[in-house]
C-alpha cells in the first residue's frame, strides 16, 4: 500500500472517558457505526471496561487501522489525565483485536473539511442578538451545540442515514476526512 492510499478497511473513532463512537469503512464505504458506553464506579474500573469493550468492537469488524480524534486542551489536569488513561485503554483494547496502526486527526481539520468550520464572527453576533443578556459560557455552549447539529446534518445527508448522536456523527466525520486525506492522517 502506498503512503497516500486509503487502506481497504479502517475504523474512525470519537472517544471519551464515557464511550467510544465508531465508524467502520471498507473500500471507503461506511459499513457499520455505533456507540458503546463504558461503566465503572471510578476511573480505573472504567478504564478496564474501556479496554474490554473496545476489544469486542474491533473483534466484530477487524481492521489494522484506526483513526482517532486528537485530544484537545483540557482546563483541568484531572480531565486531561483521565482522557489520556481512557485513550490508552482504548488503543490497547483495539490492538488486542488486531489494530496495528493508530493515527490521529485534529478536530478542526476534519470538521472544517466536512463543511463545519469554527463559527464566524457574524454568526456569533447573530446568536447574541437573538439571545441577549446571556453569559459568555452560555454563548460558547450554544455555538458548540450548533456545530454538533451541523455535523449530524452533514453526515446524515452524505450517507442518507438518520444519525441523532453527535459522537457517532463525529466518528463518521473523522472517517469522511480520512478517506480523502489519508496522506495527512498518516503523517506523525
Amino acid at each position: 500500500m502506498s503512503k497516500s492510499s486509503v487502506p481497504k478497511s479502517f475504523c474512525s473513532v470519537d472517544a471519551s472517558t464515557a464511550s467510544i463512537a465508531f465508524a467502520f469503512f471498507i473500500d471507503s464505504k461506511l459499513e457499520k457505526y455505533g456507540k458503546v458506553l463504558f461503566s465503572g464506579s471510578g476511573i480505573y474500573e472504567k478504564i478496564v471496561d474501556t479496554a474490554k469493550k473496545t476489544q469486542s468492537v474491533f473483534k466484530e469488524m477487524p481492521t489494522e487501522y484506526m483513526v482517532i480524534e486528537k485530544t484537545i486542551f483540557a482546563n483541568s489536569p484531572m480531565v486531561a489525565v483521565n482522557l489520556a488513561l481512557s485513550q490508552g485503554a482504548l488503543i490497547a483494547g483495539a490492538s488486542m483485536s488486531g489494530v496495528s496502526h493508530v493515527h490521529s486527526v485534529a478536530p478542526i481539520s476534519w470538521q472544517s473539511y466536512i463543511g463545519n468550520p469554527l463559527i464566524k464572527k457574524e454568526e456569533k453576533e447573530k446568536i447574541k442578538k437573538n439571545n441577549p443578556g446571556m453569559s459568555k459560557a452560555w454563548y460558547k455552549t450554544k455555538e458548540r451545540s450548533i456545530r454538533k447539529e451541523r455535523t449530524i446534518d452533514i453526515v446524515s445527508f452524505k450517507y442518507n442515514i438518520n444519525i441523532t448522536d453527535n459522537d457517532i456523527a463525529d466518528a463518521i466525520g473523522i472517517g469522511m476526512f480520512s478517506i480523502e486525506n489519508w496522506d495527512k492522517v498518516i503523517k506523525p
